[in-house]
């Protein structure tokens, strides 16, 4: 199993323009060749090549350090690991999963507007479900480097808050 793509190797050009665009992701051409000494053309046929090889991608989020979001951080073994793949894709509160080696072997970065509400999300996915052996919660409380957080914000889609309120009536 090839857990990353080896088919695209970034030479010390691309390098400097993708980290370039990540610094300064609205310049121009123009801009990006006079920082990394290359023509306009040249940039933007590596920018090109980047972009369809699915290296460079775009993508808008929230910026977790300027808005009021609660990240947590969840560890979990199960056998079972399409289940976990198919809660992930199907939560909107679940922004990123990562299959691990190990005894643990998810992560996956939860976000919600409510930090009661990650408790809930995490019940009702995680710990209610017997195909799942261990569950640990960590509430991430600071974030070092900008995170733009792609959320999506229709949490209505998933059943996980409304049925832990059911739950308790």
């Amino acid at each position: 199993m090839n857990l990353f793509n080896e088919g695209f190797t970034l030479d010390d050009i691309d390098k400097r323009i993708v980290e370039f665009i990540q610094k300064e992701p609205t310049s121009t051409y123009t801009q990006i060749a006079k920082k990394v000494h290359r023509s306009q053309p040249t940039v933007g046929i590596r920018i090109k090549k980047l972009e369809e090889s699915g290296v460079l991608q775009f993508q808008a989020g929230l910026n977790s350090k300027n808005i009021n979001l609660y990240l947590a951080k969840v560890e979990l073994q199960t056998s079972n690991t399409k289940l976990i793949l198919n809660i992930i894709k199907s939560c909107p509160y679940m922004i990123h999963g990562y299959r691990i080696s190990g005894i643990t072997n998810f992560i996956i970065i939860i976000g919600s507007f409510s930090l009661k509400n990650i408790d809930k999300i995490v019940n009702y996915h995680f710990r209610s479900n017997p195909m799942i052996k261990n569950v640990k919660v960590e509430i991430i409380t600071d974030i070092v480097n900008k995170f733009l957080i792609p959320i999506n914000l229709k949490t209505d889609s998933c059943n996980c808050i409304k049925k832990s309120i059911e739950h308790k009536n």
